[in-house]
């Protein structure tokens, strides 16, 4: 029994890894909100800088030998380095092409984030949890373009989170709620900026 309960929340844990949650949320926000891409192209770029080049970070881990054998500990800062890359592709992307400013808040919600989760895990090594930024983010996001539903049914995934974390011991309550504080200063500082 317990077994398969470790086996629940390692799956709860790998279905929210922050690259997947931006694919669904980029493709909820395509079926809800269109008007924030101003074409197909838009989205799809999104996907990729968000989304796809995050991901690469996990299979490509035991390719990079300064990460391959560090474990967990060198996949989060190989993932986190991926994931700032593609946010700041984007954004430079964003410079040249006719972002709405929807798009905008969505990459710079990711970028700042991410930045943030970075600098405050390498600076002050509180091990903050890039994992539950990558959660609350884009709940975040879902409040801001007014789909509560979606935000209340991604609050409840936070929450099963949130509970995988501490039952595997990956992170302490303390560490996803610094994770978590992140892209909700982030969100309203970009909301004060950009309305």
């Amino acid at each position: 029994m317990e077994k398969s309960v470790n086996k629940i929340h390692k799956i709860i844990r790998i279905l929210t890894v922050a690259p997947f949650m931006a694919i669904v949320t980029l493709s909820l926000l395509l079926i809800f909100k269109a008007e924030i891409y101003p074409n197909i192209w838009y989205y799809l770029l999104s996907l990729f800088f968000l989304g796809f080049l995050p991901l690469l970070a996990y299979p490509l881990q035991k390719f990079i030998p300064f990460f391959k054998n560090e474990g967990r500990n060198g996949q989060r800062n190989l993932a986190i380095i991926f994931a700032v890359a593609g946010y700041i592709l984007g954004c430079i992307i964003g410079l040249f092409a006719s972002y709405t400013k929807g798009l905008w808040l969505i990459y710079l919600e990711y970028l700042l984030s991410g930045l943030g989760i970075a600098i405050v895990n390498q600076f002050f090594h509180l091990k903050i949890s890039g994992h539950a930024c990558g959660i609350i983010g884009p709940i975040m996001l879902f409040v801001y373009f007014k789909l509560y539903i979606i935000a209340i049914i991604g609050l409840l995934i936070g929450v099963a989170l949130y509970i995988s974390s501490i039952k595997m011991k990956r992170h302490t309550i303390y560490q996803l709620l610094g994770g978590s504080l992140v892209p909700i200063i982030v969100i309203f500082v970009l909301m004060l900026i950009l309305n």
